[in-house]
């Protein structure tokens, strides 16, 4: 069988905005604005371009649109270090732009979600400019976290914490003080003790819902509460964001009295607007403590994306999401890249070792298999997210010149990888064109020579081509009753090793995670493959790396 389905794609209804529990099985297509498309030629993306491509993320058959930060910002940390949470940077457009996406999307059937960076501001924030000049002594100093250093003179730092970026999670200022970062010493952490942080960030809430926004990302969600006295590490070695070590900073208690607040402010709004957290916790369980019923409605998977591609580790994963979600009555959610990672065509072409990767590694293995862990991802129950580009089987772009880099963690040693520009290049429209139509003025970060031939465009219409196979995921996905629905999946254990199989109501997927085709017994009429694939008298020789759907 041709491993397309025919299925006319803009044709197929989409959920309506008055469906309930919209969420709990919407694919979410993440937009980083910067490296989107491009509306005025200035080699950076905007919310112009964005609304002018739509239609096409309507096409593909998503359900919603999130947007990583396009706040006003020094873009010290791509935009995650906002200096004001109400206002558009104008590197992307103005208030009225945004108004214009939201608009455009919801006539689209699509729903807009927007980041919300709740652990830490920019420095350039109106608090913390007033908190630093104002000196040692200052009440406004309280909004965030400012010490006395240890030492005969304060010149060590108050405690022995580091930064996600690298480097001590403390600076010095010239009066004395310090004050804490998790990340970049531009970004600095705010005190959630303090009753103005809350009023503010119920406030930036109300603002982002009355402009009629569907929905937020909650960024480094787990890290909003720090344990009392902010104790040192001790015998922890080097910090990791990835990392499942217990940590006074993450994942505390205390955030989970936050989400049931902003969780009330939610429900007051029609629509059925949603929370999404970025939660990085030591287990699944814990990840479930987020979305429990009077608090958020999703957390990313975490553990499901730094999965290898194996079958007996990807149906433990599996298992242990489902059964932590089915407790709180929460849909799984599974992401496979986003713009923090490398993405999974490269991930997979290297062998095992995290989520940040040097090396190009198999290109032709890579997309092989970022094909079948897609095919495998959207037949699972509950809720799928997918970053922009993944869809054109893009690959991290990993050999970046030092110089046009802009990853803060890039230039602190110690810290992240560092490497997070190669899933951030501005991906292809086009075949030709300086930007392959990202837009008419070049690329803020270098696009490769073979982007032309992996663009919108290259692909559109072509048979078993990678955009064709996500068009036909989606539209079968949303056609199949019941197949993001549900909490749990019934394992097929009779399949030879290396293979996972699976049903749902009516429905079946197989997955060969091995080097090597293997025949075996066709479970019923074929309806998409990542890979080309033939069934002969009831059987079918499952190609190495791929995943059939089947009608059951």
């Amino acid at each position: 069988m041709s491993q397309q389905h025919s299925t006319d794609v803009s044709a197929t209804p989409t959920t309506t905005r008055e469906s309930t529990d919209w969420w709990r099985d919407a694919v979410i297509y993440q937009v980083y604005p910067r490296s989107f498309a491009d509306s005025d030629g200035d080699g950076t993306g905007d919310l112009e371009g964005i609304r002018r491509r739509l239609p096409y993320l309507r096409e593909l058959g998503v359900d919603a649109v999130w947007l990583s930060p396009f706040y006003a910002s020094p873009q010290a940390d791509g935009g995650y270090d906002v200096a004001d949470y109400r206002a558009v940077d104008p590197m992307y457009g103005t208030l009225l732009d945004a108004d214009a996406v939201i608009r455009d999307a919801h006539a689209l059937d699509l729903r807009i979600i927007v980041d919300l960076v709740p652990n830490h501001s920019s420095d350039q924030h109106e608090w913390f400019k007033r908190a630093v000049a104002d000196g040692p002594g200052s009440a406004l100093r309280d909004r965030y976290h400012f010490r006395p250093g240890k030492g005969t003179d304060g010149e060590l730092p108050p405690n022995d914490w580091e930064s996600i970026f690298g480097g001590p999670a403390w600076t010095r200022l010239p009066d004395g003080e310090w004050y804490l970062h998790l990340f970049a010493p531009e970004q600095p952490d705010l005190n959630w003790e303090h009753p103005a942080v809350a009023d503010e960030f119920r406030s930036i809430l109300r603002f982002w819902l009355d402009m009629g926004v569907d929905g937020f990302r909650i960024d480094v969600a787990h890290g909003l509460v720090k344990a009392e006295g902010l104790p040192d590490l001790g015998g922890h070695d080097q910090l990791k964001l990835l990392g499942n070590d217990v940590m006074p900073f993450f994942d505390q208690d205390g955030v989970h009295q936050i989400y049931r607040t902003w969780r009330r402010i939610l429900d007051e709004y029609d629509g059925e607007r949603i929370f999404v957290a970025e939660a990085w916790t030591p287990t699944v369980e814990r990840t479930a403590n987020y979305v429990r019923p009077d608090e958020l409605h999703q957390a990313f998977n975490f553990q499901y994306l730094g999965a290898p591609w194996d079958a007996a580790e990807l149906r433990k994963i599996i298992d242990t999401s489902l059964d932590a979600m089915r407790p709180v009555h929460a849909p799984a959610t599974w992401v496979l890249s986003n713009h923090d990672v490398t993405r999974h065509a490269t991930r997979y072409a290297n062998p095992p070792g995290g989520t940040q990767i040097r090396t190009a590694g198999d290109r032709e293995l890579g997309l092989r298999r970022a094909r079948a862990a897609t095919l495998l991802m959207l037949a699972l129950p509950g809720s799928a997210y997918v970053y922009q580009g993944e869809e054109l089987g893009l690959p991290d772009v990993t050999d970046l010149p030092d110089e046009v880099r802009q990853d803060p963690s890039f230039f602190r040693a110690q810290g992240q990888d560092g490497f997070r520009d190669g899933c951030r290049v501005p991906i292809p429209w086009t075949r030709t064109g300086s930007s392959y139509g990202f837009g008419d003025g070049g690329s803020w970060l270098p696009q490769p020579d073979t982007w032309g031939e992996l663009s919108v465009e290259a692909q559109t219409g072509v048979s078993g081509s990678t955009l064709e196979l996500y068009r036909s995921a989606l539209a079968l996905r949303r056609e199949t009753a019941g197949l993001g629905a549900g909490e749990s999946v019934t394992w097929h254990d009779g399949a030879p090793a290396g293979l996972l199989h699976f049903e749902r109501p009516g429905f079946a997927c197989t997955v060969n995670t091995t080097g090597a085709p293997v025949r075996i017994p066709a479970p019923g009429t074929a309806l998409l493959a990542s890979s080309p694939v033939e069934v002969t008298d009831g059987e079918i020789e499952l190609p190495a790396d791929c995943t059939v759907w089947w009608a059951a």
